[in-house]
């Protein structure tokens, strides 16, 4: 053989390299792999903020929520009704009639509108001030004045043990119809009168 260069690899061989083992075949790049080399950087600024999303996204679903704010309370259970005096005036107006004032006051919640006021007994008819409809707002109070007339004195009670009234009641909750029990000295006030409208005859 002649010449003075390297033996050149025939066909079908492999070059080795300095060490003995044979060099590394380079394959050549696909299409996918050149164009993710052009756009290298702008698919890391998507992937990063896409990160960014989907964390946010899942401490957003995650965050400490406030409970709900409690439901306002029945007007039943912000309302009071109590029992001021005996009004004379309303009797010297009319046989029969006898009046009395009552407080209604609203502790808490929403306004309460009074739709109904009425009293339970037979023979006995009942009138206020304000008419209803009227409206409370809360950490308020309301002076009523409530007049009775004896239309039939053998269907009046002589002797009531618990008077109350019907007053129906109406908030942003609910509507209500309660009985208010006005106590001893509404007992005792209302007793009186009826005698003195009945003629204190036993009936």
């Amino acid at each position: 053989m002649s010449g003075t260069g390297p033996v050149e690899p025939g066909e079908g061989t492999h070059a080795w390299d300095a060490s003995g083992t044979p060099g590394p075949r380079t394959r050549p790049r696909g299409r996918l792999a050149r164009h993710y080399d052009r756009h290298r950087r702008a698919v890391l600024t998507v992937t990063a903020t896409l990160t960014l999303l989907a964390g946010g996204g899942y401490l957003y679903a995650d965050r400490p929520r406030q409970p709900p704010a409690p439901p306002p309370p029945y007007p039943s259970q912000a309302v009071d009704l109590t029992y001021l005096d005996a009004v004379t005036g309303p009797g010297k107006a009319e046989a029969g009639s006898f009046g009395f004032a009552v407080r209604l006051s609203v502790r808490s919640g929403p306004p309460v509108t009074v739709t109904r006021l009425t009293q339970p007994y037979a023979g006995i008819s009942m009138t206020a001030s304000p008419a209803v409809p009227f409206q409370t707002k809360p950490r308020s109070v309301r002076k009523i004045m409530v007049v009775l007339r004896v239309t039939d004195c053998e269907k009046a009670p002589r002797n009531p043990g618990l008077p109350f009234l019907d007053v129906t009641l109406r908030n942003a909750r609910a509507i209500e119809a309660h009985s208010f029990i006005l106590g001893t000295r509404y007992a005792k006030d209302l007793s009186l009168a009826l005698g003195v409208a009945c003629g204190n005859d036993s009936g």
